[in-house]
């Protein structure tokens, strides 16, 4: 009788049923993510991003892309990879910037950039380029302010200056930098001190 019961192809679909359902539920989808000690679930992937923003108002063109895009429905949360924005106003530089990481928190209101950030303000071949390298940036795309509260160099032409803290405002073209504040040319020989 036992032998009769592993024969009947409703029990054999059955068991193939659940072990589907088991696969799925525990293997296969990508649904949650560790991350800073707790679990989110993860709303949507996208990989290889490319995207343009117009005002055409203010002709405005702002150009990203990310390696990779993961949205987190709770906090509406959006963690980028391996990060390029790139802005071009009318009457003002080119402004480029990079990142390996970069979080948006309820909308593109506030861009937090981590790992590596790069600014660029002004074409290469421009003599008064300027870039900036960090760890952390906050960007606030509406009005075209960056800052950060951690250490921070600065590169124009010749001159290098290290600082901890930066506020910049693409508009005016304003950058301040916040303390602990050291420069040099390096057409300048530097002495030992």
């Amino acid at each position: 009788m036992t032998r009769s019961l592993f024969l009947k192809p409703s029990v054999w679909l059955t068991v193939l049923l659940l072990l589907t359902l088991w696969l799925d539920k525990n293997l296969q989808r990508p649904d949650s993510q560790q991350d800073s000690g707790t679990q989110q679930e993860i709303d949507y992937i996208i990989e290889n991003l490319d995207g343009i923003q117009i005002n055409h108002e203010l002709k405005v063109n702002r150009f990203f892309s990310a390696d990779k895009l993961t949205h987190y429905p709770a906090g509406d949360i959006t963690q980028l990879e391996h990060i390029g924005l790139v802005s071009i106003e009318p009457d003002k530089p080119l402004l480029r910037v990079t990142s390996g990481r970069a979080e948006l928190a309820g909308g593109d209101n506030d861009i937090f950039l981590t790992r590596n950030v790069a600014i660029i303000r002004g074409e290469d071949k421009d003599k008064d380029k300027v870039t900036m390298l960090t760890d952390f940036l906050h960007l606030i795309p509406d009005t075209d302010i960056a800052k950060t509260d951690q250490p921070v160099t600065v590169t124009r032409m010749n001159s290098v200056i290290n600082a901890i803290g930066l506020f910049m405002n693409n508009q005016t073209g304003e950058i301040l930098l916040q303390s602990r504040v050291t420069a040099h040319d390096d057409r300048t020989p530097r002495t030992a001190r």
